[in-house]
């Protein structure tokens, strides 16, 4: 029997007891999560619910006792803030998807921007950078890493629009409340309201990984529809939103 149909099997015989999977999931996995979701429900009729922000968001709520079954976080950091405190299932853990950073402008508005040590980037815009909060959102923490390594960081620090996540970073963006910001390479492919300027490479930052894993507390349901976002049914999708699948 194929695997997938005994997750099917697994799921569809959970929800005559009435189960559910609750997923906390990054912001920048808000679109690819929910079709993976509704997909899913629609074929197995289990119920699943997201939730989407920050990955420091979402860990700390796990901490204060939140009830996720799954997490799904864009760095290795907050996955490795709930294992420190036993509140992730270890043997569950994969790093699952890889992405990577651009700079954006509203469309129509972009202006020349190399990613170069020595290029003038401080006179090629004048107004903010919106960036996920650098203290403790990921797509921000890999952002002043790289603005660091370009020798940018001292005054461009002084022009950010620090975001609660990715997305909102990304809005702020679409609407011109800013000159520029940095997204996902994922984030920036799902929106026709900005143009990529640059991207930013990859030896200037850690790698972008997303690692995702289930709860101490997650049940069969919920480690069923695991089974189903780090398998072959799920690949497609990964790859069609822009994300790199690594496993």
């Amino acid at each position: 029997m194929r695997p997938f149909l005994l997750v099917l099997l697994l799921a569809t015989a959970l929800l005559r007891g009435g189960e559910s999977a609750t997923v906390f999931a990054a912001a920048s996995l808000t679109g690819v999560v929910s079709e993976l979701a509704t997909a899913y429900q629609a074929r197995t009729g289990v119920r699943i619910v997201t939730s989407f922000a920050a990955a420091s968001t979402l860990a700390k709520q796990i901490e204060g006792g939140a009830p996720a079954d799954i997490f799904m976080s864009p760095d290795l950091r907050w996955m490795d803030y709930l294992a420190e405190r036993k509140l992730i299932d270890g043997p569950t853990r994969v790093d699952l998807l890889g992405n990577a950073l651009v700079v954006v402008a509203p469309a129509g508005k972009g202006f020349v921007l190399r990613m170069e040590k020595g290029f003038p980037a401080e006179s090629a815009f004048t107004g903010r950078l919106a960036v996920g909060d650098p203290s403790n959102v990921p797509s921000g923490i890999y952002a002043k890493e790289a603005f660091i390594n370009l020798g940018w960081w001292g005054w461009i620090e002084k022009r950010l629009a620090p975001t609660a996540d990715v997305r909102a970073a990304l809005r702020l963006v679409e609407t011109g409340e800013v000159d520029c910001g940095v997204v996902y390479a994922t984030d920036a492919k799902g929106s026709s309201k900005v143009a990529v300027l640059a991207a930013i490479p990859s030896e200037f930052h850690k790698p972008v990984r997303y690692p995702i894993a289930a709860t101490p507390t997650a049940g069969p349901a919920a480690r069923a529809f695991l089974t189903f976002l780090t398998g072959p049914e799920a690949r497609p999708v990964y790859q069609r939103f822009g994300f790199e699948v690594l496993r």
